[in-house]
């Protein structure tokens, strides 16, 4: 399910820095890795997991791979979210109204 995986993607906060850092525009594998204290297979890793849930593009341009930030998987994750809140909202609402009828 997308959804799942971009909840599983925004769960680290590895991966919630390599987007920040495609926020601002492509970068290369290497220049993403540049900043983190883990090895390159690792922030490889952290990538593939980013790509499957489509939050990262990858084209290559020559020998070398470029990134880039997708943020159509996050919109779907907000209307989840937003959805998700209204429901609550909804049901707490209907608690305080039935909390009130109660009180004398």
């Amino acid at each position: 399910m997308q959804l799942d995986d971009t909840l599983t993607a925004l769960a680290d906060p590895t991966r919630r820095a390599i987007l920040a850092r495609l926020g601002t525009g492509e970068a290369r594998v290497t220049d993403l890795a540049a900043p983190f204290d883990i090895s390159l297979n690792s922030v490889s890793k952290h990538i593939r997991i980013l790509e499957r849930a489509d939050l990262v593009r990858r084209r290559r341009a020559g020998r070398e791979h470029l990134l880039s930030f997708n943020p159509q998987p996050l919109d779907a994750a907000m209307a989840w979210i937003e959805g998700q809140r209204a429901l609550m909202t909804r049901q707490l609402d209907a608690l305080e109204a039935a909390l009130k009828e109660t009180r004398p």
